[in-house]
Formats: structure tokens, sequence, C-alpha cells
């Protein structure tokens, strides 16, 4: 006689196995909805990661918003450095998952990485949309609460070392404040002039995405994951691409030295 086989439920997610394996999932529910029966094949690939992350199913608006945005972060290009990082597992030979790990680890740090869009979130729980709370915020160093971060020194959400906002930044603040259900773009949106003079640089993607994260009504820690997540996609088609390359064909940023030590010694033998 075989043992009662117990159902596997979590606050997510709820399997039922079946009859002859306890090891095999008969049906699968999550928060309640059935996931094989009923949204595969109906329910897109946001409004499931929505459900996941909230609990609930989103509005058509709240699908539209999170859609633009998984479409923004899907390739942040080989300048970013988690896809470089990406791009370098793959021209070494580096398996798959070491390539994705590699860009996990760059992009979770809190300059242009994940933790700079959880901080900026946590600007945006304290801040709302009041202007004064926003200047004193900017005009002073962050801190954290934990041991593992260090300070950080930096606005999140803006480039400390841009001279004007990228022309992709404002394109994607523009569309996503057309989609946003919430109020967060849009007043980021009207205020950005002067919430970069108080931040001392233009506004970033991270600062864009967290606004919209916020507008979606998630928490800073799973905004967090899903920019992680979301900008996975461009990291793994640069690392598929070079490994079929040479690294002779690596494109390598070139960086010119205005005071290259190495040539003026170069220089001064040939003198002699």
């Amino acid at each position: 006689m075989s043992a009662p086989v117990t159902p596997v439920r979590t606050r997510i997610w709820q399997e039922e196995a079946e009859a002859d394996n306890a090891f095999a999932t008969r049906t699968a529910h999550c928060h309640g909805y059935d996931v094989y029966g009923q949204m595969l094949g109906h329910a897109r690939w946001v409004e499931m990661l929505y459900l996941l992350f909230r609990g609930e199913a989103p509005d058509a608006a709240q699908a539209a918003l999170l859609e633009a945005l998984a479409v923004g972060l899907a390739n942040a290009g080989p300048r970013d450095p988690a896809v470089h990082a990406a791009m370098c597992a793959g021209i070494g030979g580096s398996p798959a998952a070491a390539a994705l790990m590699a860009a996990l680890a760059v992009g979770a740090g809190q300059h242009t990485g994940a933790r700079e869009v959880l901080l900026a979130m946590e600007a945006w729980q304290a801040c709302g949309t009041d202007l004064a709370a926003w200047r004193r915020h900017l005009q002073r160093p962050a801190t954290t609460s934990t041991d593992i971060w260090p300070d950080h020194s930096e606005p999140p959400g803006f480039d400390p070392h841009g001279t004007s906002v990228a022309g992709t930044v404002r394109q994607a603040l523009h569309r996503m404040t057309e989609l946003s259900p919430g109020t967060s773009l849009a007043w980021l949106g009207a205020q950005r002039v002067e919430l970069e003079r108080c931040a001392g640089g233009p506004l970033a993607m991270t600062g864009v995405a967290a606004a919209a994260l916020t507008d979606l009504g998630f928490s800073p820690e799973a905004g967090e994951m899903l920019f992680l997540l979301m900008r996975l996609p461009g990291a793994a088609a640069h690392a598929l691409e070079q490994r079929s390359n040479s690294y002779r064909d690596f494109p390598f940023f070139a960086v010119e030295l205005q005071d290259d030590p190495g040539r003026s010694k170069t220089a001064a033998r040939a003198e002699q």
C-alpha cells in the first residue's frame, strides 16, 4: 500500500502530485490561477511575472507598462558593464551559466545595477512626489542599513559622470509615462530638470526603471530582482555572439590617454 501524497504548497505556488508518482506534478496553480490548464497559451510573459511578484493579475495598463519596461531593459548593449562581462565570458568559451552569472554579478551593483534601482525605489517610498523632500534626499549622500553594501555616495537613479540625459533614457521616460497608470513617471518627467540639478547629473535608466516599478506597485526588493532578471536576455545574446568570434575581433573600447606615461618613455628612448 502506497503512502498518501502530500500536496506541495507555498503562498505563491500550489501543486498536486500525480496519483501514481509523488514526484510528478498533475496541476500547478500560481496564486490560485491554473498555470497549465488556463494560463498557458493565453497569458503573456509579463502577466506571469506580475502575478508571481504581486500575487494578483495585472490590468491592461499595468501589463502594458511592465512589457514596455521589459523591452527597454532587455538589452543594455555592449557599453553596459554587465553585458560586457557576459561578452567576456562568451569570448573565453565559458559555459552558458557562467556568462549569465557574470552578468548578474556585475549588474547587481550600486552603479547602473540592480542595487541602485532598489535605492532609488526606497527614495520614492520616502519622498513620493514631494519636491522639497527630493531636494533634501539628493543633496546628501545615501547610506545603507546593512554592512554588505558600502555607502552609496552618489544619488541613485542619476548618472554622476554624464553631462546630459541620454537619448534612450529620454525616450524610455516619455513612452513609459504615456503608458503608466501611476503618478511617479509623470512627476519625474515634469521635475526632471530640477532633480538633475540637485543630483548633479542627468537621469539614468535606473532612475526611469525605479519610477516605473514604483508605479507598478512593486517593493524595492522585488524591483531589484526584476531589474536583474529583465536585463539578462541581452547579456545572453551578446555572450552567444562572442562565442563564435575570435578574440581578435572582440569590440574593445578605444581609450586615448592624454598623458600616457608609457608613450612618454618610448619617446624619450627614441630621442636618445
